[in-house]
């Protein structure tokens, strides 16, 4: 009896993308200054209302004039950009596939579909499956660049899936960057603290590659002013501390 054929993920991502934005068929291979994955924590200790502080935080800084101006100011004007949301070590989703931003007319359009992007939350916490799902997502990435970031935020540490410390690993022998937005959330997750400082945990086991650093949201209020720190520190390749 034949074997039914095998799921092949290229060509579906690539459908996706060439539905989410008609131009990037056109633009397949351009160069951009940086890939970027934003990799996003969608677990149950986010609840409904720090869920959409954190898409608000992400459509907000990546339309900032001055995020805008930092894309500008590279020497191809334009970055690619991909976000990934992310739970237990059995879900990872593609959320807004990849397409390449060169102004403030791109990344407006990009801060709309985020904002109608349905959104799931599903138990337990596999930065682990994120980090991986990312170097499978970078490896679809239609745009050549110099340099390629994962983006990982999140309120909790690893406690679904394999090791994060051999995740980490895999991506970082790819030469990707990895850095981390740990959000230092006040409201205990299922009833517990995290192990250790949630910024220490991510500078020990999560982050790593050339110039990777961590920067923190002291809560998911001051989430968004985070992430446009981060950004801006990304797509410029700015120097600074590994913690900032």
């Amino acid at each position: 009896m034949p074997h039914p054929p095998r799921f092949r993920r290229r060509p579906l991502l690539a459908a996706a993308a060439a539905l989410a934005a008609p131009s990037q068929a056109r633009a397949s291979g351009d160069p951009v200054d940086v890939l970027l994955v934003l990799a996003v924590d969608v677990s149950r200790s986010v609840d409904e209302d720090e869920a959409r502080l954190q898409r608000e935080g992400y459509r907000a800084a990546v339309s900032d004039p001055a995020v805008v101006e930092a894309i500008r100011g590279g020497m191809m004007g334009a970055i690619g950009l991909a976000y990934v949301e992310w739970a237990g070590a059995e879900y990872q989703r593609l959320v807004l596939p990849w397409v390449r931003i060169a102004g403030a007319g791109d990344a407006t359009a990009w801060s709309e579909k985020l904002a109608e992007a349905p959104r799931a939350s599903l138990s337990w916490t596999s930065i682990s499956g994120a980090l991986d799902f990312s170097l499978r997502t970078m490896a679809e990435a239609p745009f050549e660049a110099t340099r390629r970031v994962i983006d990982v935020s999140g309120d909790g540490v690893n406690n679904s899936g394999g090791p994060v410390e051999l995740a980490r690993d895999r991506v970082v022998a790819e030469g990707i960057t990895i850095n981390g937005l740990p959000i230092v959330n006040d409201r205990p997750t299922f009833g517990r603290m995290p192990p250790v400082p949630l910024d220490d945990y991510y500078r020990d086991s999560v982050i790593g590659g050339p110039g990777a650093f961590v920067i923190v949201a002291e809560d998911f209020v001051s989430f968004g002013n985070a992430v446009k720190r981060k950004l801006i520190r990304e797509i410029a390749a700015l120097p600074g501390p590994t913690v900032g």
